[in-house]
């Protein structure tokens, strides 16, 4: 065969390849992947290994837009051209236990004519966590493709074990925890490695691993932005101990940061660097070290932290030069407000919206430093918050966590969180009843008016609550352990009427799915449940002056009976003697307790709700030197749990006072129409900024003798309603607009 017809068949081949990738694209809405994993001849992948790539290529003209997919085990950071791109990308794993997490990144603006360098810094956890299913496999994958260029990860990059990077020794972090210690020995450093003019070389790198197949499965896209970054930062105040070998640096709230030093100093000396919660909750957390090089030197470890002040800890030979912080965390904005003629309010829904964004990042967790981790009960709680305080891209994260949850369901059809998770399964099947039901799922869809996730989950949703749990003759949920037979901490914990009440709100959660697809069988069919359940509620719980489980002997619970006014479970004719009950049990934790403050609001008692609202977090709030809530009422033995001060669930608060207090609520799927419903109780006035998709909706209230003056402002293309005691409805378009309505 001549040299001609041989290139004529390889064109031939080459376009043929091209049009399928190009066809599998248009099929599937995805374009395949040609790239490879990689990692290097010397990584075993162990616990806590760092990796070094490096790739030169030509550019004749830089695209407009060149979009690259980079997938990690478990964390990168991005360079092209000297200049950082991405600081800690990747998710943690995994969207399902057999996937992976990739980051859309448009590289384009970073390129130029001629030669470019890429450099990747990659940190493979190498374990399990309540957050994290380790892959077993260090590796990077990068694909970035567009005509006439193509950028993939294969042998021709390079690749190096990073031996600076180093585990420290004990204490280690807890094993909730799939982040290790970081240590960096400067005497190892590769220098410039990451830089274009680096004149050193790195072994090639090998492929270790097709796209798509294990250990790290299939590939999802990043559903979450990436991080903000304030780039270095001074701290807000720094002071030296009295014996000079500590800095306390002190930040301006409680946030997610990586710390920085510039020293000059002798070689082989220690530096340690950790937070002011480091044993947050009784567990420890992450800290650093830093082994210095001779001479002037900076550092900035990677690895993020939290807290309120920053310590490090200076050898002699070590003299500090500069120090500062860089805050990364959730692409949100504190886009939500609350203001009202009480002080105590105002400061408690700050603090709310600060232990909220605190504990966002990958996923939502419960606390970020003793475990980080998805638990489910926290996240329906922070996805209600979430609405009132961030902005619009908050509301990603719910999302992104209902998908995992349901991908993660058992062959058994049961749920179980934390997930993602490689060393946890237990179920606690009333945080699962919590989480698919009217708190959780049916609250992000109405709230954001995002339906894109029903038709996708429905079917194990149905599953999980009609093979997994079981109802007796009379209709009424049967209590299941499951893994962990947990309703809140505490103690008088009434785990019957819970699991009915919870039980109940999940079917109608369901229901509202099921008529939302069309589903008529299966709405009748859970609508017929519900009717049972309403009849028999009463009959097997009501004492005559409370709820209460036949054989249960601990003091009335409050959280069961608000959980039965919540339901609808509670008729109003029982409010009185109900509360009653709230005005003497005080038995829930934070997470619980908005449940009881929101059951006051609908009882018509907002004087009883702020009252009770002030007791209870007033001891948190002494507390003037935090700026996030606690896990319990206090701290150490006052806490739960081990009690950290940084706790999703506790900030239940904001989410009353802007829904309840301020009566903002959506009537329709995502604000498209909103009830002004205010409930005032002892306030003489209040204000709250509720931002949506559709702008932000401002409401003034202020109450003027026995009427309440109404300003407020409707964003464009949606309608307000506002609603009197005495039933009447006002209705008003898009606009500013004043109103006085009896009060």
């Amino acid at each position: 065969m001549n040299r001609l017809m041989l290139a004529l068949i390889l064109l031939c081949l080459s376009g043929n390849l091209q049009m399928s990738i190009a066809e599998e694209a248009d099929r599937t809405g995805v374009r395949p992947w040609k790239a490879k994993w990689i990692n290097t001849e010397l990584c075993q992948s162990a616990t806590n290994t760092w990796l070094v790539y490096r790739k030169s290529f030509e550019v004749a003209t830089p695209p407009g837009e060149l979009i690259a997919r980079i997938a990690a085990d478990s964390k990168y950071w991005l360079w092209i051209n000297d200049r950082m791109v991405v600081f800690e990308g990747g998710l943690k794993r995994g969207p399902s236990p057999s996937s992976t997490y990739y980051d859309p990144v448009d590289i384009a603006p970073y390129l130029r004519s001629g030669t470019n360098t890429i450099a990747v810094l990659l940190w493979h956890f190498g374990k399990d966590g309540f957050s994290h299913l380790n892959s077993g496999r260090a590796a990077l994958l990068f694909e970035a493709i567009a005509p006439g260029l193509e950028i993939i990860s294969d042998e021709t990059w390079q690749c190096a074990v990073y031996n600076a990077y180093q585990n420290t020794e004990a204490p280690f972090p807890n094993y909730r925890l799939p982040e290790s210690n970081i240590r960096f020995d400067a005497r190892q450093a590769i220098n410039g490695w990451n830089r274009m003019d680096f004149e050193g070389t790195l072994p090639d790198a090998q492929p270790v691993g097709k796209a798509g197949e294990g250990p790290w499965g299939d590939l999802v896209e990043r559903p979450i932005p990436q991080w903000k970054d304030s780039g270095l930062l001074p701290y807000a105040s720094v002071r030296e101990s009295s014996d000079g070998d500590t800095l306390f640096c002190r930040l301006p709230y409680n946030a997610q940061i990586t710390p920085y030093l510039k020293v000059d100093a002798e070689p082989g000396k220690t530096i340690h660097i950790q937070m002011d919660n480091y044993e947050g909750g009784g567990a420890r957390n992450v800290r650093a070290e830093y082994i210095t090089r001779e001479g002037v030197q900076e550092y900035e470890s990677y690895g993020w932290m939290n807290g309120h002040e920053v310590y490090y800890i200076i050898p002699d030979g070590v003299k500090v030069l500069e120090v500062r912080y860089r805050e990364t965390g959730y692409d949100a904005e504190f886009a939500g407000s609350f203001h009202c003629d009480d002080p105590f309010f105002n400061e408690l829904w700050k603090r709310s919206a600060r232990t909220l964004y605190i504990t966002m990042r990958d996923s939502y967790m419960d606390c970020p430093d003793r475990e980080r981790a998805q638990w489910w009960g926290d996240e329906v709680n922070e996805l209600g918050e979430t609405f009132y305080a961030l902005s619009p891209s908050g509301q990603k994260l719910a999302l992104k966590g209902i998908h995992e949850l349901m991908n993660w369901q058992r062959e058994d059809g049961s749920l179980y969180a934390p997930v993602p998770s490689g060393n946890w399964g237990k179920e606690l099947p009333l945080q699962m009843l919590a989480s698919v039901g009217w708190y959780g799922f049916y609250t992000h869809y109405f709230f954001s008016g995002d339906s894109s996730f029903v038709p996708v989950i429905y079917d194990r949703l149905h599953r999980y609550l009609h093979e997994v749990w079981q109802v007796d003759q009379q209709g009424l949920a049967i209590e299941r352990p499951g893994g962990w037979s947990w309703g809140d901490w505490g103690e008088h914990i009434d785990m019957g009427v819970l699991t009915n009440c919870w039980y109940y709100l999940a079917l109608k959660a369901e229901k509202a799915f099921a008529d939302q697809l069309g589903k008529r069988a299966d709405a009748e069919e859970i609508g017929q449940m519900m009717r049972e359940m309403e009849r028999h509620f009463d009959a097997r719980f009501w004492t005559g002056s409370c709820y209460r489980s036949p054989g249960y002997e601990g003091e009335t619970d409050d959280r069961a009976q608000a959980m039965a006014v919540l339901s609808g479970l509670a008729s109003a004719d029982k409010y009185p003697a109900l509360i009653e009950v709230f005005r003497k049990a005080c038995h829930a934790s934070p997470y619980m307790e908005k449940y009881v403050l929101e059951a006051l609001c609908e009882m018509d008692a907002a004087d009883l709700a702020l009252e009770r609202m002030r007791r209870r977090y007033a001891r948190m709030l002494d507390y003037t030197e935090y700026t996030t809530l606690f896990e319990g009422w206090g701290i150490g033995p006052e806490g739960f749990g081990g009690g950290t001060i940084n706790h999703a669930w506790s900030g239940g608060p904001l989410t009353v006072l802007s829904q309840l207090i301020c009566g903002i609520e959506p009537a329709e799927p995502g604000f498209r129409v909103f009830t002004v419903n205010p409930r005032l109780g002892s306030l003489s006035e209040a204000s709250a900024e509720v931002p949506t998709h559709w702008g932000t909706i401002r409401v003034d209230l202020r109450k003027k003798g026995r009427n309440l003056d109404v300003t407020l402002q409707v964003p464009e293309g949606i309608r307000a309603r506002v609603m009197a005691r005495d039933g009447s409805v006002k209705e008003f378009p898009s606009g500013k607009h004043r109103v006085k309505i009896p009060f």
